[in-house]
């Protein structure tokens, strides 16, 4: 049978609806419980999931600035079908395992019907870098805030504690050492190669490195020139990415204000209330990246949301409370993304 573009964006969308079923049985709640938190969440839930257009409208627009660097001038990609293909790809990111990569290959085939499949397969590389790197500086910069919360007596630096903040420090630094390097020289055909050390996977990386070396060099040298030619794309993508984590972190936010979590109120209660959510969020993510390969990362990101809620000395209901309503928003956005997917929009042919 052959694998038409059609035939594979079915399967992806039957996958992530298979993942929709799937979790709606396996929630570790009740369903009367689980109805229970949605109508605790009342009208929050609003600005839980609506605030998801803002977060993916700065996704796509640093996704924009990536395609605007490597595209011909005589191709074409409008920002609404950016847009799209931005929640749809993050929809199938959370639907698929082995760490969300389900969107990529999606985003391409997608992205190759208004530009050549190098510039499509470089833009997705280059904006799952991009979105990667900023998750590292969102976490390196979370570890300063942290330290100056401790330094005005809101939260406590025991030994544990100290070792730990220490320990990433020292990795993240040197993964920031293993992003220059990708991005000076390109990671497309190392990719390959690393992939080929996966049990199962060594012969296919061998064909796929032998059928696409000149594909995966122009690939390199797309991400090389990214961070060399083009440093205000470069930079500019990298700010929104980090700034969609720090919109994020809104979400949190909304759900302690909804249990009456205000540091003391004011602006300096809230202020400090959303530094709070901006802890949250980092040592949640970070965790549920850590052990990614798990669709939708299944147990893990409500664990890692319970575990930074209590960190932060908040009581283990609010944490349980954030990863179901988490995890309902989720739902949500999938099955809009899905919805996404069965429309055709006016650069598709």
């Amino acid at each position: 049978m052959k694998w038409t573009k059609q035939r594979i964006n079915n399967l992806f969308f039957l996958l992530g609806v298979a993942t929709v079923v799937v979790m709606l049985f396996t929630f570790d709640v009740s369903f009367a419980e689980l109805w229970d938190h949605i109508c605790r969440a009342g009208y929050w839930l609003i600005p839980i999931v609506g605030v998801w257009i803002v977060i993916y409208a700065i996704n796509a627009w640093s996704w924009w600035c990536i395609i605007d660097s490597v595209k011909d001038p005589d191709e074409h990609v409008s920002f609404l079908r950016v847009f799209r293909l931005t929640i749809t790809g993050y929809a199938l990111n959370y639907s698929t395992p082995v760490g969300g990569l389900g969107g990529e290959p999606y985003r391409i085939i997608e992205l190759s019907k208004n530009m050549s499949n190098d510039h499509a397969a470089s833009s997705v590389i280059l904006y799952a870098m991009m979105h990667i790197f900023a998750h590292f500086w969102f976490w390196f910069i979370s570890i300063f805030i942290y330290l100056a919360l401790v330094f005005v007596g809101d939260l406590p630096m025991t030994p544990v504690v100290a070792v730990l903040l220490s320990t990433i420090f020292v990795l993240f630094c040197l993964a920031f050492i293993v992003f220059a390097k990708g991005y000076k020289h390109g990671l497309a055909k190392k990719g390959i190669r690393w992939a080929g050390k996966i049990p199962g996977l060594k012969n296919w990386s061998a064909r796929f490195n032998e059928h696409h070396a000149e594909t995966l060099e122009k690939i390199d040298a797309q991400i090389a020139s990214l961070h060399k030619h083009n440093k205000r794309s470069f930079y500019a993508s990298l700010v929104l990415e980090y700034f969609s984590r720090v919109v994020q972190s809104s979400e949190f936010f909304f759900m302690l204000l909804l249990f009456g979590i205000d540091c003391g109120g004011g602006w300096s209660g809230l202020a400090l209330t959303y530094l709070h959510s901006i802890l949250i969020l980092a040592l949640t993510s970070f965790m549920a990246n850590i052990i990614g390969f798990l669709p939708m990362q299944l147990g893990v990101q409500e664990g890692g949301i319970v575990i930074s809620s209590a960190a932060l000395g908040l009581k283990p209901a609010v944490g349980i409370f954030e990863s179901i309503i988490c995890r309902v928003r989720e739902i949500i956005w999938i099955v809009i993304g899905l919805v996404l997917m069965k429309m055709k929009g006016p650069q598709e042919r």
